[in-house]
């Protein structure tokens, strides 16, 4: 699996190549542009899915709706057509019809004709791409909330160690 980003300072060498790379290199102080990934891969049962940070962005702006993540929550269990989705939502089948577009423009889910039905199933490697983003988000700020509380057990122990130093100081000029 393939990182690719911009790295503010660093050589060539230092830019991660494995997805394990990405924390030690953040920890040598490579910065990452705004869309912190430009490009990556994941490989999901012997299919590669590529997603870009434009088609992230569409993926989660798809996703950040209640009624579309309820589609794609109803088209992973069920075989439902558009008709039958728009029956479960107190607006009109073109509003539905818009909803299942974004969604399928995100690649969260497709449509397959099956007679006169266009039946709506999740692509649930979408799904997938979208969880590995979001546990490499986690993955980075856990370990930017553990150097966090180091630093602060840290501090705190300087700062004892100080003050009875302090005290000490004064006690002996007595």
């Amino acid at each position: 699996m393939s990182w690719n980003f911009l790295a503010s300072s660093g050589s060539a060498s230092d830019v991660p190549q494995e997805s394990g790379d990405i924390l030690p290199a953040l920890a040598r102080g490579l910065t990452l542009d705004t869309t912190l990934i430009q490009l990556y891969s994941c490989i999901n049962m012997g299919t590669s899915v590529q997603i870009a940070p434009p088609d992230a962005d569409r993926v989660f702006a798809a996703l950040a709706d209640h009624t579309r993540r309820d589609i794609v929550r109803r088209a992973i269990s069920a075989e439902e057509g558009v008709l039958e989705l728009a029956s479960h939502y107190p607006m009109s089948f073109a509003a539905v019809q818009k909803h299942v577009a974004v969604l399928e423009r995100a690649g969260l889910i497709t449509k397959q004709r099956t007679g006169r039905r266009k039946v709506v199933r999740t692509n649930v490697e979408a799904l997938l791409v979208a969880r590995r983003l979001l546990d490499q988000y986690e993955e980075l700020w856990r370990a930017r909330i553990d150097r966090m509380h180091e630093l602060l057990a840290e501090t705190a122990r300087e700062t004892a160690a100080g003050a009875s130093d302090t005290v000490d100081t004064m006690e002996s000029q007595r």
